[in-house]
């Protein structure tokens, strides 16, 4: 029987995934304060195949702000809980700090692996997101879990799971730059930033390819490149969840995704591309989503053989 994955906590700054018989470090999961203008939040990276090989990249030099895999708020009730500049419809981005908020560690409910050899494990976590002000607009539950680790296919699985509650006297809007008036950037909610390598790299979903993907609607989506500072290809494949595509009180909010290749490469399963999500006082907001992160360049039929093995 295969040893159950290790899991290392450094209190304060962050908690490393181990798949034992390789060594290597799945992931950091890192929840140490960091820049204000970076809106600090948690983040996974480096995120990294069986194999060993990095999959995400880390404050880039054309967005400090950009960390590894990580639940962003573009654009919420006028507050940015992204990073950086912020989009104002007809002045573009600007430096606007009193803008910035941040996501915060407040305590972990869980972090432990599975000893019995089936390779999971989990990192529950409850956090608090703020505005500049640092006044308490929402209480988040996660709830990260590592399974389906399979040498043999040279895969592993990563899903996450976040319930936001509205703790504001008002509704919570959740926006993207695209419902604040830029097209085709709807980005918000769970966003991978690639390594620089992975520039160019091919999307694929269930019956199209390409960066045309961009603000359509798919159950999964895949991103395969070659390495850039290592031999051979990686794959990750994201895909939401069934009921993420509900209709609520203020009306349907199914993901479209946001997707570039080029100038660099990005996935984002967006909760506000095209239309804000309203979120009322005391109403809690839920999304679950995994990620596949495989060696090697799977194709269409591999990916959908895959998920339907591995129902949610």
């Amino acid at each position: 029987m295969r040893d159950g994955l290790r899991i290392v906590h450094a209190h304060g700054d962050r908690v490393t995934v181990t798949e034992p018989t390789s060594g290597v470090e799945l992931f950091s999961y890192v929840y140490g304060p960091e820049a204000p203008w970076e809106a600090p939040k948690p983040y996974l990276h480096p995120l990294r195949t069986l194999a060993g090989n990095v999959v995400t990249d880390y404050r880039p030099n054309d967005h400090r702000w950009h960390k590894g895999l990580q639940m962003t708020a573009s654009h919420l009730s006028g507050a940015n809980l992204w990073g950086g500049n912020t989009y104002v419809h007809g002045e573009g981005y600007l430096e606007l700090p009193e803008r910035v908020g941040s996501m915060r560690h407040v305590a972990f409910d869980q972090v432990e692996a599975d000893g019995t050899g089936s390779g999971g494990a989990v990192i529950a976590e409850r956090l608090t997101w703020h505005p500049y002000d640092g006044s308490l607009w929402a209480e988040e539950e996660r709830r990260v879990e590592v399974r389906d680790v399979d040498p043999a296919s040279g895969s592993w699985a990563l899903t996450w799971t976040t319930s936001v509650t509205n703790r504001r006297d008002e509704p919570l809007r959740f926006g993207s730059p695209t419902t604040a008036g830029r097209e085709m950037a709807g980005y918000t909610g769970l966003f991978w930033r690639g390594p620089r390598g992975f520039r160019d790299g091919r999307i694929i979903g269930p019956d199209a390819e390409g960066p045309g993907l961009m603000g359509r609607q798919a159950p999964w989506l895949a991103y395969s490149a070659e390495h850039d500072v290592a031999d051979g290809h990686a794959t990750l494949v994201f895909a939401h969840a069934p009921e993420n595509d509900h209709t609520g009180e203020g009306g349907a909010h199914p993901a479209h995704w946001f997707v570039r290749n080029e100038p660099f490469a990005a996935v984002a399963p967006s909760f506000a591309f095209f239309d804000e999500l309203e979120l009322a006082p005391g109403d809690t907001l839920t999304r679950r989503y995994r990620v596949v992160v495989a060696d090697g360049v799977w194709e269409r039929e591999e990916i959908a053989k895959y998920l339907a093995e591995h129902p949610w």
